[in-house]
Formats: C-alpha cells, structure tokens, sequence
C-alpha cells in the first residue's frame, strides 16, 4: 500500500481501543472493537478498517445513540435457540458475551441459532464467523443495515447492504471464508471512493431523485446502492431483513432514523447466526474436511485460481510480519483523536 505507515498489530489495537475508551466505552468493549477493527485494516477489509475509527468516534458522542458501556443480556430461550440483547450497545462485544453459550449449545445439539438485537455494527462479518470456523463448525451470518440499497424496480432506499458470511473448515488449511453486501458494493466502499475522488461502475446506483448515477457523492448524499444480480440480490436482501429485524426482534433497515443524532453512523439493528457442527451424527459418512478439499480442487483443477480469502490471508500474513499499513491521512486522524 503506497503512501501508508506500518503500525505492529497489537500497538494498532492499544491505539484504537485507549481512543474508544477515552470516548466513553468500557475497557473491554473498547478492546473488543479495537481488535475487529484494527483486524479488518490488518486482513486489507479496509473499509471496515481505521477509516470506520471517526465513524466509531462520532456515534459515541451523537447523544446516546449508542451505550459504549452496554452490559449484554443473553436469553437462553430454547436448547438450540440463543438470544441476545444488545442493550444499545455494540453488536461484537455483544457477540463476544454471548460465544461460549452459543458454542455449548452447538456442542450439544449439533446446531444452534443465535439473534442479536438492540446493537450497532460497524465491523467486517467475516471477522464474525471465522473464529467459529476455527472451532471445527460452519457459520453463516447475517447483518441489516440502515436503508441505502433501492429495490428490484425501485428508486428509493428500502433495504440495507444487508451482508452475508459464510465459513468452513478445511483440512490442514485456513478456513474457507467469505463475506459479501447484498448491494452492488459494500457502502464503506462507496464512501472511500467519494473521499477519494473516484467515479464508479454504471449500474452502481441511484441519486436522491432515483436516476442512475456513478457519482459516489451523489449515492451518499441521499441516493441509494443497487443490489447485486437485479432481482436475485434483492431477493437475498430480503431475506436478510426477516432474519435479522423479523426473527431477532429488532428494526428493519427502513426503520433506522439518525436524524435525532447528528453524528451517529451505525445503522441499530439486529445480527443472526446459524452454526453446524458438521461432524455431529456423521458415522460412517466420509470425514466432513475431505469433501471440502475435494471441493477445492475440483474448483483449481477447473481453472480457479485464487480461493475466497485467499487474499485476506495474504494480507494478514504481510501484516503481521511487517505491520499493519495504514494510509498516512487515516494515520493523521488517529493522532488528532489521541491529542483530543
């Protein structure tokens, strides 16, 4: 990454969390979303990187929009069936309460369902489901978001990004990890490129009067992103409404109103999670981790060259060898949040 500075992983994450803190989180959740963040700018997901730090910054102080101290309420509402409440707090800590409950239920039951409501994310959902991978188990995740993704044959904003994750383990390998908006392009993608200046793809986006538009100035200034595939994105934006605003019990994207809040940019909504124990029953079925490698390299062996992740593996080992690479100007504003 050209015209960056490379900050060491754990001197990033101490960097982060103490500004979280000194902007009224507790200690561990400032820790908590310090590592997700300083996590996403380390696997190169940098629009869930330090640039979400002024973002993190400004909802804490947007008039109680969100609770940096929030507690987490964890409801054991069934044997496979978690709930959480979020307590206007953030989504990843609340996540992290709610882990080892999740995990015992899965153990037990080979499955389980966990519903996050009441909370505010701002982080990578890959970040979300990959740990669990690492214990052996699929995950798949959903996340909606406030209303900036238009309808199949809409002109307005009605859904949100609305991304999907999904991870696998595999056999002496990372797990298989991907994580993708709904919407043509992640939001925090949009926002880059009008700070950067740049002009989109056609067939980005609408302006706020719902004519197509690549200008990304003029999506972020009440327009609105498409979703990806036409009517098969929006199908799958859908269906994450219902999963995280209908079955957490929580807000659709349609209804998340910052207005009262100047300054506030998470979206307060709800997260949903179902996790597999593949091996769970299995017998004599052939050792789940071996049909995924024969997935794999039927994938190479047709002509596939990189797998999902693989860059964010590459990422992630340069930045842990060499540091982490942060954009000089993103390196300027965390000096001016640590001078106060």
């Amino acid at each position: 990454m050209s015209d960056s500075i490379r900050i060491p992983f754990d001197t990033l994450v101490a960097r982060l969390a103490a500004i979280l803190e000194a902007n009224g989180c507790a200690p561990w959740v400032a820790q908590v979303i310090a590592l997700n963040c300083a996590s996403a700018q380390r696997d190169g997901a940098h629009s869930h990187g330090v640039f979400r730090m002024k973002g993190y910054v400004s909802t804490l102080n947007a008039g109680g929009w969100v609770d940096g101290r929030a507690e987490p309420l964890l409801e054991d509402v069934a044997p496979g069936f978690l709930r959480v409440d979020g307590m206007n707090g953030f989504t990843v800590p609340a996540l992290a309460r709610a882990r080892d409950a999740a995990l015992a239920k899965v153990k037990a039951n080979g499955c389980a369902v966990l519903a996050i409501r009441n909370s505010h994310h701002l982080g990578a959902l890959s970040l979300d489901v990959e740990p669990f991978a690492d214990e052996g188990l699929i995950a798949l995740s959903f996340i909606n978001s406030m209303a900036s993704v238009v309808p199949h044959g809409g002109r307005k904003a009605a859904l949100g990004t609305n991304p999907i994750a999904f991870a696998t383990p595999r056999r002496d390998a990372r797990p298989l990890v991907f994580d993708m908006a709904t919407s043509v392009m992640a939001h925090g993608d949009v926002q880059l490129a009008a700070r950067e200046g740049r002009i989109l793809d056609e067939g980005v986006g609408v302006d706020r009067d719902g004519n197509p538009t690549n200008d990304p100035r003029a999506i972020v200034d009440g327009g609105a992103l498409m979703a990806f595939g036409g009517h098969k994105g929006a199908a799958l934006a859908l269906m994450v409404e219902v999963m995280c605003g209908a079955l957490v019990g929580g807000k659709f994207s349609r209804e998340v109103d910052l207005k009262q809040h100047p300054g506030a940019h998470t979206p307060h909504t709800g997260q949903s999670f179902i996790l597999i124990d593949p091996q769970a029953g299995r017998g004599a079925l052939p050792p789940f981790v071996d049909r995924v490698e024969d997935l794999m390299g039927y994938l190479i062996e047709a002509g596939q060259t990189r797998l999902p992740g693989d860059r964010r593996h590459e990422a992630r080992d340069d930045s842990m060898k060499n540091g982490v690479p942060v954009p000089t100007e993103l390196v300027a504003m965390l000096e001016e949040m640590e001078r106060g």
